[in-house]
């Protein structure tokens, strides 16, 4: 009976969350559970373990778990906005992206700093079905996927390389 009780709570506790949320996500716009960055997978990460603990855990009250779920939406709402503010800011909690290859060099130095080897570069190539002698570019983004590039005018305004 003590156990039919507990999942009734659980499910009870979980369509509230689960409306709770949908509503707080759709307040706080698209980039809440964006992979944008690791700032942004962190945060997603947290909102995750916050929804678990909520759902499973009889001592924590779902309104304890959806204050804790706005708090962290509302704080990456306001870093989101003082990194558009604030260069300095922006910097702390973004990285930027990273040129690997080059017009058939590998960039090394940037390579060992990424933690990314050779035959990744290949694949990332491989998988945008582009001809390895037409590609000019291979950019390593924010969020850990790999752009392949066949002209590189005007868009390595901001990479690292």
């Amino acid at each position: 009976m003590d156990q039919l009780k507990t999942m009734g709570q659980i499910i009870l506790t979980g369509i509230g969350a689960y409306f709770s949320i949908i509503f707080i996500l759709r307040v706080s716009g698209k980039r809440t559970l964006s992979k944008m960055n690791a700032f942004d997978f962190i945060v997603t990460v947290a909102l995750g373990s916050i929804l678990a603990t909520t759902l499973t855990s009889r001592q924590t009250p779902l309104l304890n778990g959806l204050v804790a779920f706005a708090t962290l939406v509302a704080l990456q709402y306001v870093m989101a906005k003082l990194a558009n503010r604030s260069k300095r800011v922006n910097e702390l909690i973004k990285s930027t992206p990273t040129m690997l290859y080059y017009r058939g060099s590998y960039l090394e130095a940037e390579m060992r700093k990424e933690r990314v080897l050779e035959i990744e570069v290949l694949q990332a190539i491989r998988s945008s079905g582009t001809a390895h002698d037409k590609v000019e570019a291979v950019i390593l983004e924010t969020d850990g996927t790999f752009s392949v590039l066949t002209s590189t005018e005007a868009v390595l305004q901001n990479v690292r390389k």
